[in-house]
């Protein structure tokens, strides 16, 4: 499958405790760092739901 980069772009103070486990579980833990995962529907759930707070880049 492809890779995904994915970069937290806005902090998570006032995020929804989902959206902050999301993050989390996304392996995003601070601001402006940046994680390469699997492009898989459970993936691209969680990115759905804190798609304001991070930046997709897809890898090639």
């Amino acid at each position: 499958m492809a890779k995904i980069k994915i970069t937290q772009v806005v902090s998570r103070c006032g995020a929804t405790k989902r959206q902050i486990a999301n993050l989390a579980s996304l392996g995003l833990r601070k601001l402006h760092q940046t994680v390469e995962v699997e492009s898989n529907p459970v993936t691209l759930g969680m990115l759905n739901k804190v798609q304001h707070l991070v930046k997709v880049e897809e890898l090639k």
